[in-house]
């Protein structure tokens, strides 16, 4: 295409299962712009009056709001075969690939960002606005991490007569990112964004979303009738600030939940507040490359690495330190980064690990018992990374197999050496088949102690 009206096309920005977004000129104001373009179908003339009613509502509601953190429309054409909208044009890109494990924001840039969207939203609701459809892909961000919330297509205008008001069409939204209120089909109010964008926060802070499914009834159940996971047992390096947060966000109760998108802000900038601004991805690169060269982590894919990383924490120990107690009852573990522990029973010395061995794994596998039967000492300084069992039993299906299958091969290898040394110690065999001796021992960093 040449010319969109009077817009000239300079190129496609994207293209979505409804709509194409172009590149143009406006000739009048010598600015570029976006255009976004609908084409009615003819096979569907029900799906062509639904499309035309969501454009119609875009425009009407999109050209009355004014805020820096939404993206403004500056007209909106329906013909008979098409129709356009005419928009601001955004430089940057929208918060959805930031949404996993492996691309996650700096914290404080996280909160700064979504700041900006609960004073976007709490403007369009005092207009009588509210948008029933946050989601990453609706949420541009441009340089300065300057949010820009888009799509105000399923937008509803609280000051209209809902039973004569045909724009309104119930069902709309994301289910993912849908409040309990939505889902069940209720009136909804400005709440239901505040709860949409706690979802989103959540996502952001954590690479998932706080409520997972199969399925689409299930996950529908879950929002309506489960709780989400503290935000710190997923990643316990947030504030425990975040928890009380998210949990009046994503309440599912509207009078526990944020009033207003001013006073979600006032919280989240309380939490701000505490955070050391530094660029935490250079400290997350370098931990992920050093991970990445482990023996421990050979077989695991990249985005697992990262989830590890969300769930664990760097542990710099001094010598002397008792990491595991024997009788005690935890399912406490890690993986020894540098620097070597001694594994004792009773007192008496059983074997010395070093960097890419595993600790305190048996009660963490265990089905039943979670009691030590040894104490883990370090025997210098060491860097020790502590995983959070109970945050990584909410992690993805894959790391948990990943995270089994290391553990137990790391195991059964030890299981292998002791035999070996116990064999060569023990008296000859009254039978022995003829094999090829091996005093290997599968690349263990790991001693037996003298006898």
């Amino acid at each position: 295409m040449e010319t969109i009206g009077k817009y000239r096309v300079i190129r496609e920005l994207g293209k979505g299962a409804t709509a194409t977004v172009y590149l143009c000129e406006d000739p009048d104001a010598g600015r570029q712009l976006a255009v976004k373009l609908i084409r009615f179908g003819k096979d569907s003339a029900a799906m062509s009056r639904r499309m035309r009613k969501l454009f119609q509502n875009e425009g009407m509601v999109s050209k009355r709001l004014n805020h820096p953190n939404i993206v403004q429309v500056y007209d909106a054409v329906i013909e008979e075969d098409f129709a356009y909208l005419a928009m601001e044009y955004v430089a940057g890109f929208t918060l959805e690939n930031n949404c996993r494990i492996d691309q996650l924001l700096p914290m404080h840039r996280v909160i700064g960002i979504v700041f900006k969207c609960c004073m976007a939203l709490d403007a369009a609701y005092r207009q009588g606005i509210i948008h029933r459809d946050i989601k990453p892909a609706n949420i541009m961000v441009t340089a300065g991490d300057e949010p820009k919330i888009a799509d105000f297509g399923l937008a509803l205008n609280m000051n209209k007569d809902m039973d004569r008001d045909s724009t309104f069409i119930m069902g709309v939204g994301s289910p993912a990112y849908m409040s309990p209120e939505q889902i069940k089909g209720y009136p909804l109010n400005q709440k239901t964004d505040l709860y949409s964008l706690g979802v989103l926060l959540f996502q952001l802070l954590t690479g998932r979303l706080p409520f997972r499914a199969n399925n689409q009834a299930t996950l529908i159940y879950r929002i309506v009738n489960t709780d989400a996971p503290a935000v710190t047992a997923l990643n316990p390096n947030l504030p425990e600030g975040l928890n009380a947060i998210l949990r009046r966000a994503l309440e599912k109760d509207l009078y526990g939940r944020y009033r207003n998108g001013a006073e979600f802000a006032k919280d989240l900038s309380a939490v701000r507040y505490q955070i050391v601004e530094e660029d935490e991805t250079v400290g997350d690169s370098r931990h992920f490359e050093f991970l990445r060269r482990l023996d421990f982590f050979t077989e695991f894919e990249n985005v697992e690495i990262w989830e590890v990383l969300r769930v664990s924490v760097w542990r710099e120990i001094l010598p002397d330190v008792a990491l595991i107690r024997q009788g005690e009852h935890n399912r406490f573990f890690g993986i020894v980064l540098s620097g070597s522990v001694e594994v004792s029973i009773d007192g008496r010395s059983l074997c010395r690990l070093g960097p890419s061995e595993p600790v305190g794994e048996a009660a963490y596998l265990h089905p039943f018992s979670d009691q030590r039967h040894s104490t883990v000492v370090t025997l210098e300084p060491t860097l020790f990374l502590e995983i959070n069992a109970a945050a990584l039993a909410l992690s993805s299906e894959e790391l948990l197999e990943r995270m089994r299958n290391a553990l137990l091969t790391r195991m059964i290898q030890r299981m292998r050496e002791v035999n070996r040394i116990a064999a060569a110690r023990g008296a000859p065999a009254v039978r022995s088949a003829s094999a090829s001796p091996s005093s290997s021992s599968d690349g263990l960093n790991m001693e037996l102690a003298p006898m």
